[in-house]
């Protein structure tokens, strides 16, 4: 049984027979009888009003109709994206996944097209026709349209788009941490979890990633991301994420890109590359001699397999830079304050250094990832001073700042994500 029950009337043309509400009333009752019992949620979806074609023929005024809709959470906004959205916050706000969407046949695959840029797989959805009939014919209903052309589904993305441009930031204002050892030929920074619009508490608000696991679409994402181009001044048309596999491979732009990857290396102006991070290590690569730049996402497991420096012998055998002249630095992380690992994958950070390593001897000992990257960096030689890890807000840690960032080892699986980033400029 659906957790949730959305009955779509939006843009309903009802005709002008005089029992044109009775119908429209003994199908919302049909549908709160069948349904009410069990749905957490009912909701009726119109927009700013439900007009029929004759002048006397008003909603608000006939057969109890109006006051049979006040037992309905009713959502009324003048498109279909304010409209999804807001009831999609409700759902959210409820915790419901298991949604109907009870809707007239012509609009079925309209509805779909927008669901499928709100929601993710998170969601379930289940659709039925609604059935209107009246004892002299159909209420006004087109017959059912099967495809959305490529132009329709553009008007729906930017209609879309259009609304959630619209919406103002949540939890102050958007932030980003930047390092005084990058010059200017680089556009660089870290983000944190203020200035977008993302709503659900764990991905609250400058959330940058999107997956079928989690409740934020790719829309609301790349809204986020759109905010941040314009405030770091980047071209988000080309804009480059790792795909994450933990392990220690690396993307040199230009090549073939393989499936997985936690490191990227370019050095053609304009394009942004970046790292994900909440709890593992977004680390950001600059050679202002060579021009190039590299980002690394770096788990415990990566750090082991030496991610950071497969990043810099990539820049090394690809672009010519030199050791001495690359720069390195590593984004917000969880601290050695939170993270801990069974004893048997601590030995391999304890073996590296036994500073990287807090109460060993216990069970779970604390891990200082961030240490042992440095070390790794400083043994495949990298500057001590070309490397920067502890000024201003990059060496918090994210478990312990819920103002500031997102974390995995705090909010668990529904985390959100914060990123760094780095472009040579055109």
């Amino acid at each position: 049984m659906a957790e949730a029950v959305l009955i779509d009337l939006f843009g309903l043309k009802l005709n002008s027979q005089k029992n044109c509400h009775q119908t429209l009333l003994m199908t919302l009752n049909a549908v709160r009888n069948h349904h009410g019992a069990k749905a957490k949620f009912l909701c009726i979806m119109c927009c700013s009003d439900i007009s029929c074609d004759h002048d006397n023929c008003e909603l608000e005024t006939s057969n109890g109709l109006s006051a049979f809709l006040r037992e309905f959470e009713t959502v009324s906004n003048p498109s279909m994206a304010a409209s999804l959205y807001t009831i999609k916050q409700k759902i959210d706000e409820k915790n419901l996944s298991s949604i109907k969407v009870i809707v007239p046949v012509h609009r079925k695959t309209l509805m779909k097209a927008f669901i499928g840029q709100l929601f993710t797989d998170v969601y379930n959805f289940e659709f039925e026709d609604l059935q209107m009939t009246l004892r002299g014919g159909l209420l006004k209903q087109p017959t059912e349209i099967n495809i959305i052309t490529a132009q329709e589904l553009e008007a729906i993305q930017n209609e879309i788009e259009t609304y959630l441009r619209s919406l103002p930031t949540l939890k102050g204002e958007l932030t980003i941490i930047t390092s005084p050892l990058i010059p200017d030929i680089f556009i660089h920074g870290f983000t944190t979890r203020t200035g977008g619009i993302s709503y659900i508490p764990t991905l609250s608000s400058f959330n940058l990633f999107s997956s079928s696991k989690r409740r934020d679409p790719k829309a609301v994402v790349q809204e986020n991301l759109r905010r941040l181009g314009n405030a770091a001044g980047f071209n988000v048309k080309k804009f480059y994420r790792i795909k994450t596999d933990h392990a220690n491979d690396v993307w040199i732009m230009g090549r073939k890109e393989p499936e997985s990857y936690d490191g990227i290396t370019t050095n053609q102006r304009g394009v942004t590359i970046a790292a994900l991070g909440a709890d593992c290590i977004p680390i950001v690569f600059a050679d202002p001699v060579r021009k190039a730049c590299g980002v690394a996402h770096s788990g415990w497991r990566g750090t082991l397999l030496g991610v950071a420096m497969a990043t810099v012998n990539a820049m090394i055998a690809e672009y010519g830079c030199s050791l001495e002249d690359i720069i390195v630095v590593l984004g917000p992380s969880v601290g050695p304050c939170c993270f801990t690992l069974p004893r048997e994958s601590a030995k391999a950070f304890h073996n590296l250094d036994p500073g990287c390593v807090r109460l060993f001897g216990s069970p779970n000992p604390y891990v200082d990832i961030r240490k042992a990257t440095r070390i790794l960096l400083e043994q495949g030689g990298i500057l001590p001073q070309n490397i920067q890890d502890q000024n201003q807000d990059l060496n918090l840690c994210t478990s312990c700042h819920p103002d500031k960032f997102f974390s995995h080892v705090r909010d668990g699986l529904n985390f959100g994500t914060q990123i760094g980033f780095i472009s040579i400029r055109e």
